[in-house]
């Protein structure tokens, strides 16, 4: 992943730490020192807010378990400053699993909680001036860090899609109607409270501001990505199917490519090695092969070999979400053995445009 840091993977799962993370440690201990702390509790301060980031590791690995569970991959988990995302290939499409997904991560929270609950208990919090007094340092690290899991468990509570809550309100409103539906009721709870995020952030404290507003974008592009996937239901590969592409020997030059993509509208090319697929060219490697190898080099020097098919049966909804990972590319399809077409990300678009034309004139 770029702009990330890997770390070791978890139970197979590669985690990564987005570089804004330096960001947040920078912002801490730089106003830590602004109030006057010494380097010993700025340091239990940055340590502090490291052990609450592995909670929160544990927390979208709870989801990412819970997943797996129902056969569906995590592909990474990526920590930011406002917190863990756990990208899942797909959500679970029956409700009871979405419900149990979304649970696991502040059911872990909840957990660790509970393991520390016996030193939270016997915690007590030094007072000055009788405000309350909340430095950390060896002797209320691990109480702190178990009140801080309660805090994680509530929050992602808050039933604003798509976070864990919303996620969780989406589940129980699919078990009475349809899941576009369902996902459109909770997407407008979900932007409705993540405008009182933004709002309370200018007030209080400005991640919320931030929290708010990916609440707001995620929960739109959530709904409109379960509406598109509801326009290919019952659709498969077949529907979508190109049969007229063009193709190039992987002999031929890169000049040759630039020809193809000035004369017409295709942006991607079938590469052919006697006449069977060998790999795909796309505008980007032309681009970058003119640069990097001059447009009298072979395109099989700079077409991608990796090809991917898919049966002419299968439900489109899992093409589209092929897509969704792997921008930019197009799949073959094949009836048996034989490829019988391709089809690209434009393809599916279109067919969604079509019917959501359709549906409008019933």
């Amino acid at each position: 992943m770029k702009n990330a840091l890997a770390l070791p993977k978890i139970a197979g799962i590669s985690v990564y730490v987005h570089w804004t993370f330096a960001i947040l440690i920078g912002w801490i201990v730089l106003t830590n020192l602004w109030r006057g702390l010494d380097w010993l509790h700025v340091s239990w301060m940055v340590l502090f807010v490291l052990g609450l980031f592995v909670c929160v590791t544990l927390h979208e690995l709870g989801h990412a378990l819970a997943a797996r569970r129902y056969g569906i991959r995590t592909q990474d988990i990526t920590l930011y400053p406002i917190g863990g995302v756990a990208r899942l290939e797909r959500m679970p499409s029956k409700p009871t699993h979405e419900l149990v997904v979304a649970l696991a991560g502040p059911a872990v929270n909840i957990i660790i909680m509970l393991v520390l609950w016996p030193l939270i208990a016997n915690l007590e919090i030094p007072q000055e001036d009788g405000v309350e007094v909340f430095l950390i340092d060896q002797d209320n690290f691990l109480p702190m860090l178990g009140i801080v899991n309660v805090w994680l468990a509530v929050f992602n509570l808050i039933p604003a899609f798509p976070m864990d809550g919303g996620r969780v309100l989406r589940a129980l409103l699919s078990m009475r109607m349809d899941r576009v539906r369902a996902t459109e009721i909770a997407a407008f709870i979900g932007q409705a409270i993540a405008i009182l995020f933004v709002f309370a952030g200018f007030y209080g404290n400005p991640f919320l501001i931030f929290i708010g507003l990916f609440v707001i974008l995620g929960a739109r592009a959530e709904a409109d990505a379960v509406r598109s996937q509801s326009f290919l239901e019952g659709y498969t590969a077949g529907d979508a199917l190109m049969t007229n592409f063009q193709t190039l020997d992987k002999h031929q030059t890169i000049r040759d490519a630039v020809h193809l993509l000035l004369a017409g509208q295709a942006r991607t090319f079938l590469i052919t090695e006697n006449g069977f697929p060998y790999g795909v060219l796309t505008r980007d490697h032309i681009i970058r092969g003119i640069q990097s190898a001059g447009e009298n080099a072979p395109v099989h020097l700079i077409a991608d070999t990796q090809l991917h098919y898919f049966d002419i049966h299968t439900p489109l909804e899992e093409v589209l979400t092929y897509f969704q990972e792997t921008p930019g590319s197009i799949v073959l399809v094949r009836d048996g053995n034989g490829l019988v077409g391709i089809i690209d990300s434009e393809n599916i678009s279109e067919l969604i445009m079509i019917n959501a034309a359709r549906l409008r004139t019933k």
